[in-house]
């Protein structure tokens, strides 16, 4: 039986590409009729709605960019609990707060549903390669039947807890990788103005403990090409950043550094960055300050 893919936007695409080059069956929906031709044209089949597509298949994945659009394909008209046969399925690999993934948990309980919440990270880049990794919250033999299906977009699969877990690291690890793109994008643009060659600054920070994820990655990739087409948007992080917060009000956990980071992101969206790459915030402090961090990175 075919796997079922709701939701081909920059992860879905690359992740539903990827179970294609694994060998697998997959049925996919997406609003926009131009996403659904371009997984059919690689190999998958198309489904009308949602209801369709869980009719016709024992596990569905959902990849969506916002809580509310997910809830809505599943539980609303033509969703997927209403083609749902009982004992499926449901993969969430959406950034949601684990209070969400709890809720579906108990909505598709009336149809004798497994849910496991398993957001990714890595963004589109590393999900075109297949190396995104994978933390999945539910039912352990729920995780273990699935192991492989998900090892089929990500070469890190970690299970992690009770259903929500899976939630929870998601939005920590967001919290961290966020606020170092904001941080880095600061201290580079402080260099530059400063005076020093941003390549030579970048090539020393490489060796010193300032290094980072970002600054291996983003920076040569993106920030210094000027790169800021496509990625996880500026409007995504304000979203996530959002989750985060109402995550820690959920345990009565006060974060300071979460609400500036939030709060810088706002702004750079508020400027009309926010379909842009969240690199994209070195732009909103390199017009400020007078200067530009572009040079050649390879």
């Amino acid at each position: 039986m075919p796997i079922g893919f709701i939701g081909l936007g920059r992860m879905g695409n690359p992740m539903a590409r990827s179970l294609l080059k694994a060998g697998q069956e997959l049925v996919v929906y997406d609003t926009r009729p131009e996403a659904v031709r371009d997984l059919v044209t690689a190999g998958a089949e198309e489904a009308p709605n949602p209801k369709d597509l869980s009719s016709r298949c024992e596990v569905i994945l959902t990849s969506l960019p916002t809580p509310e659009v997910l809830e809505e394909v599943i539980t609303g008209p033509e969703g997927v609990l209403e083609g749902a046969e009982p004992g499926s399925t449901l993969i969430l690999l959406d950034t949601i707060s684990p209070e969400t993934a709890r809720k579906i948990g108990k909505i598709t309980s009336s149809k004798k549903m497994s849910v496991l919440d398993s957001p990714v990270s890595g963004g589109p880049d590393l999900a075109k390669e297949g190396a995104i990794a994978v933390m999945v919250g539910g039912d352990r033999e729920t995780f273990e039947r699935n192991r492989s299906l998900l090892e089929g977009i990500g070469k890190s699969v970690f299970y992690v807890g009770k259903l929500g877990s899976g939630c929870v690291v998601k939005l920590t690890n967001n919290l961290l990788s966020l606020g170092n793109v904001a941080v880095l994008c600061e201290g580079l643009v402080l260099g530059t103005k400063a005076g020093v060659d941003p390549k030579t600054m970048w090539e020393i920070i490489s060796k010193s403990t300032g290094r980072s994820f970002a600054s291996d990655f983003k920076v040569p990739r993106r920030i210094a090409k000027g790169n800021f087409q496509g990625g996880f948007s500026v409007a995504l992080s304000c979203k996530d950043l959002g989750l985060i917060t109402s995550m820690a009000k959920q345990v009565s956990f006060q974060t300071p550094f979460a609400d500036l980071v939030r709060h810088i992101y706002e702004k750079a969206r508020d400027l009309g960055l926010g379909e842009l790459d969240h690199t994209a915030l070195i732009k909103m402090l390199e017009e400020a300050e007078g200067v530009s961090v572009r040079f050649d990175s390879e």
